[in-house]
């Protein structure tokens, strides 16, 4: 009996080996397609279902790649050629809400969107907040501990998960960490096991941290300035003034110009569209003086400055932020890239982005969480008529440009990824900043954790 021969038997209609499907789930958003067939996709509806799967997978050698929603944006959950694909999508129900512990227990395929939803009926929500998050499953951002707008004040998703259940590779069940506010008993695996890709395991539930829903009103500020340099610059004074926005994004001159030339006039209303913009929002009791010590900053580094008198008028503010992605992808395919750097280091990797940008003649338009250095330049790779429905093809100019810009970020003491995770398309960089020591060692916790290497095969590490 062969591999999706028993596969079928014990899990039946559970399997799909229509092609549509296995072509489905060889891409995710961001735009690398894996080459080759899967030889099976599993819709797991249950714990027992995912045992059971990497049981065979075990008993067969098969290469197994955990798969939720498929957002991301590193090529980490894309369907190999002979792998199965384990699909948590339908595992999917929140099992418990503990108002009176700030806590939930849910199932890997929720969304995360629709967790906020059920908890927002008890005055809680869930801080981890990346754009996605309406599409995006609570599963997929544990596993790649994704960031968002929000958690250069609220965190990222390691500091909202408290405990873990995990299918190990040979089908065993391992619970790690706790639903008490403190616990320190052995080492962390349940933070281990956030952000590592589904290569240690398979999540098949999470309790995770609630927070109250912020009381007061949000205020939103908008500034421009001549050059992204000095809005960088300011985005420095207000972390200095010791304020803490909600949210702190900076969108430099080239995907500004994008931005306004796709919302168009009337939806760009307020905001000039010119130089760099940087948004501001404050939140809390005291959003209104943390926002006039904002304005009063900006105003003094140079920013024409725009407050939100209403939710309408900062609906338009947001607005400019929210297009980014949609401005550029109606250019071509983007690419969107994801490096961090020390807050202070903000303007100068701005100004070797634009150095790049200007010695290989590839606009590189870029956004920033500017709250907490982590940077987003995107390549836009232009649509071609000829390719017809073929994947998109890197041209090698964009990798070189690329490898230039991880190493800069290397050189300003940042990192190599701050939220999308390291999956296909960063791992020949990734002992470049680990180092040789901290990447043997990573390697070994792999081969603990998956000693015959079936958990997502060629994430992180090259198979």
């Amino acid at each position: 009996m062969t591999a999706l021969e028993r596969l079928q038997a014990e899990l039946g209609t559970h399997v799909s080996v229509d092609p549509r499907r296995l072509a489905a789930v060889r891409g995710d958003k961001s735009g690398w397609v894996a080459p080759g067939m899967p030889l099976a996709v599993v819709y797991a509806a249950s714990v027992d279902q995912v045992q059971a799967t990497l049981r065979i997978a075990t008993e067969f050698r098969v290469p197994v790649i955990t798969r939720g929603a498929g957002t991301g944006l590193a090529g980490g959950a894309c369907g190999t050629d002979g792998a199965i694909v384990l699909s948590v999508e339908r595992m999917n129900r929140i099992l418990e809400i503990r108002p009176e512990d700030e806590l939930a227990v849910v199932e890997p395929g929720v969304l995360n969107g629709d967790l906020n939803t059920a908890l927002s009926a008890h005055g809680l929500w869930f801080a981890p907040d990346p754009a996605s998050r309406a599409i995006s499953s609570v599963g997929g951002n544990i596993a790649t501990n994704a960031g968002g707008l929000l958690c250069a004040k609220y965190g990222v998703t390691r500091e909202a998960v408290l405990a873990l259940t995990v299918v190990l590779a040979d089908g065993s069940l391992l619970e790690t960490g706790h639903r008490t506010v403190k616990g320190v008993t052995g080492y962390d695996l349940t933070a281990l096991l956030t952000g590592s890709e589904g290569t240690l395991g398979v999540i098949v539930e999470a309790t995770v941290r609630a927070r109250a829903i912020t009381l007061g009103e949000t205020v939103t500020i908008g500034a421009t300035f001549p050059d992204v340099a000095q809005a960088a610059a300011a985005s420095g004074l207000v972390t200095a003034a010791r304020l803490r926005p909600a949210v702190m994004e900076l969108i430099d001159p080239v995907a500004l110009a994008l931005i306004a030339a796709y919302l168009g006039p009337n939806l760009f209303e307020g905001v000039p569209a010119r130089g760099a913009f940087l948004l501001v929002q404050t939140d809390g009791p005291a959003s209104q003086a943390e926002a006039d010590q904002a304005v009063a900053v900006l105003r003094a580094a140079g920013g024409e400055v725009r407050v939100s008198t209403d939710a309408e008028s900062a609906d338009r503010l947001l607005a400019v932020r929210r297009a980014a992605h949609p401005a550029l992808a109606a250019h071509g395919e983007v690419l969107i890239e994801d490096v961090c750097v020390p807050r202070s280091r903000l303007a100068e990797m701005f100004a070797r982005i634009a150095e790049i940008s200007a010695r290989t003649g590839l606009p590189i338009p870029t956004v920033a969480h500017a709250g907490d250095g982590n940077l987003h330049p995107n390549f836009l790779i232009p649509f071609d008529p000829a390719r017809g429905g073929a994947e998109p093809v890197v041209p090698e100019a964009v990798w070189l440009a690329a490898d230039e810009l991880f190493r800069a970020a290397l050189e300003l003491g940042g990192t190599l990824t701050g939220e999308h995770g390291v999956g296909v398309l960063k791992r020949r960089w990734l002992a470049e900043e680990l180092g040789d020591t901290g990447f043997a060692l990573q390697r070994r916790i792999k081969a603990a954790f998956d000693p015959l290497g079936i958990l997502n095969p060629g994430i992180m590490f090259a198979a």
